[in-house]
Formats: C-alpha cells, structure tokens, sequence
C-alpha cells in the first residue's frame, strides 16, 4: 500500500522532499512535476534574480520551486488553468512576489523579445513542442546565452522504429504517444537548427518507477482514484521500463 511518505525521498530529491506531498498531489497534473523539475534544473545553470518562463506551468508547482529553491524570477505560463487559480497558490506559497501567472497558449506568447534568462517545460512540452518550426519561435523569446529545459515523456526507441505504438501504450495514450520521443530525437530536432548548443540530452534514470509511484500516491489519495489511474498503473507495470520513461533536454542559444 503507498502513503504519502512515500513521495518523501531525500536521498534521490532531496529538494523536493522538503515540500508537503499533501499539497503537491492536491495539485495533480500529471507524473511528480517536482522530481523532473529536480532532476532537470541539475543540467541548467539557475541564478537569484534570473527571469525565468515556466511554460505550461499546470496548477503552480513547478512555478513555486523554482522561486523558493532557485530565487529566481517567474512567469508561470498556461493555457489549460486560469490565471487567477495559479494566482491563488503562488499567494498561498507566499512566492506572490515573485511569480506572476499568466493563461496563454503556447504559439501566441505575449512577451517581449529576448525576456527571458531561461525557458523551462515540466510535462507539457509533447503538447506544442514537436514541430520543426517550434523551437526557432520560442528561443525568440530567450537572451543570447539564456537556457532551455525541457522534461517531456519519452520512448526509449522511436516509434517510427518500432512500427507500431506498443499495444499497452496505445490503449492508455492512443495517437498522442506519437509526441513521446527519445532524448536523441530531440538532440537533433533542436540542433539542427543552428540555433543552441544542446548542453544535455537524457533519459531520466528509472522514470517509469518514480511515475509508477506518483500514479499509486495519487490513486491512494481520491475516493474514485483507482479507477482514474488504474490505466496508467497497469501500463507502466505492463511496460517494466522497456519503452517508457522522459526525456531530460537542456541547451543555451547562440
């Protein structure tokens, strides 16, 4: 049986360990937004004072790390939860000083060219960001020098590879595992556009157990939970690590 302690693992996030599993699974999105965020930001170079766009920022999670952890200066950007919901969190957090909230979608940001120090996407980017032309737009928004870092559910083999979606895959996520891709497909999509230096581009080290045990928390948490994500539980035990796991990608523009 998982509990919420469960989510408390300081020896692999200790950072994200000093926040109250209650509060993060309340804001449930997806697979623990916090460790990807963790695991990510350990390929990226985050200062006091930066200012920093989280794209696809979800109910406020990540947008709250990164000001507490990191002191830097964020954005929270979505297009799914309205700005003043995020809003009501950042104040709860007592981060609103720092984190402003904006409802935007991804291909109509309304920003300045060159205003941000650094871009970052937590489960969000295989929405909006498989595109041949996507990244030439959104590093428009980046200074020279500033950073990029994605983490985006992945495939250990393409599935132009394979042939197929596999079977336990396709059942759970249908056509949109077609935006999984591996840490390499992406390497190249960004590199060949001359555009950044891709610093990293990873496989996260057993994701599809740290997302096995997020599903299980959050199953356990909500009266009609299991039935939600049993799905998901059953194709991440189902694929064991042989085809699913997220993709850690970070570069700086020329």
């Amino acid at each position: 049986m998982t509990a919420l302690n469960d989510l408390v693992r300081p020896d692999r996030y200790p950072r994200s360990s000093r926040y109250d599993p209650a509060w993060l699974v309340g804001l449930d999105m997806g697979p623990n937004p916090l460790w990807l965020l963790e695991d990510l930001v350990r390929n990226l170079e985050l200062r006091p004072g930066m200012r920093v766009l989280d794209l696809g920022s979800g109910k406020g999670a990540t947008s709250v790390f990164l000001a507490r952890e990191y002191g830097v200066d964020v954005v929270a950007a979505d297009w799914w939860i309205p700005a003043e919901d995020a809003a009501a969190v950042f104040t709860e957090a007592g981060v609103a000083d720092r984190v402003e909230a904006i409802r935007t979608e991804a291909h109509v940001l309304p920003f300045e060219p060159e205003s941000f120090d650094a871009i970052v996407s937590i489960d969000a980017f295989e929405y909006f960001g498989t595109a041949d032309n996507y990244l030439p737009y959104l590093t428009g928004f980046l200074r020279p020098g500033g950073q990029l870092g994605i983490a985006t559910p992945a495939m250990t083999r393409e599935v132009r590879e394979l042939g197929a979606i596999p079977a336990h895959v396709k059942r759970v996520v249908g056509w949109e595992a077609m935006a999984w891709h591996t840490a390499e497909w992406w390497r190249f999509l960004w590199e060949i556009t001359g555009l950044v230096d891709v610093t990293s581009a990873r496989l996260q080290e057993d994701a599809w157990r740290d997302w096995l045990l997020w599903t299980r928390v959050c199953a356990a948490q909500h009266p009609d939970g299991l039935a939600v994500h049993q799905p998901v539980i059953d194709m991440l035990t189902e694929d064991a690590g042989e085809y699913l796991s997220f993709a850690l990608v970070t570069a700086r523009k020329k």
